[in-house]
C-alpha cells in the first residue's frame, strides 16, 4: 500500500531564531498596511473636517450631521445659530456641521 501514499518524514525545525525574525517582519509589514488604509485616511478627513469648521462664517448655507439644513446667522465659540425657516432659529454645536453648501442651494429647496 505504500505506492499509492508517499511516506511523510520529519522535516528539521531550522534555526532557533529565523522563526522570530520572520514573525516581527510581519507584524511590521501588519502595522504598515493598517497605517495606509485606515489611520492615514482618517487623520486626512479629520484634518480636512477641522479647517472646515474653523472657515465657518456668516451667512454660510450648512447641512448638520441630523440632516438640518439652514443659514448660519451668529457664530460663537462652540455654538452656532443657524437659521431653518423665516423666524426659526436652531443652536448647534460647530463640530456638528457636516458639509458647506453653494450659495443658493437652500433656495431650491
Amino acid at each position: 500500500m505504500d505506492f499509492l501514499i508517499s511516506a511523510a518524514h520529519a522535516q528539521d525545525g531550522g534555526a532557533a531564531g529565523g522563526g522570530m525574525i520572520e514573525f516581527l517582519i510581519m507584524i511590521l509589514i501588519f502595522f504598515a498596511i493598517m497605517y495606509f488604509l485606515i489611520i492615514r485616511p482618517q487623520s486626512k478627513r479629520a484634518k480636512e473636517h477641522r479647517s472646515m469648521v474653523e472657515s465657518l462664517s456668516k451667512g454660510d448655507e450648512i447641512v448638520t450631521n441630523g440632516g438640518v439644513a439652514g443659514t448660519i446667522t451668529e457664530l460663537g465659540d462652540n455654538f452656532i445659530k443657524v437659521d431653518i425657516a423665516n423666524g426659526v432659529n436652531i443652536a448647534v454645536q460647530k463640530q456638528s456641521v457636516q458639509q458647506v453648501m453653494p450659495k443658493g442651494t437652500l433656495k431650491d429647496l
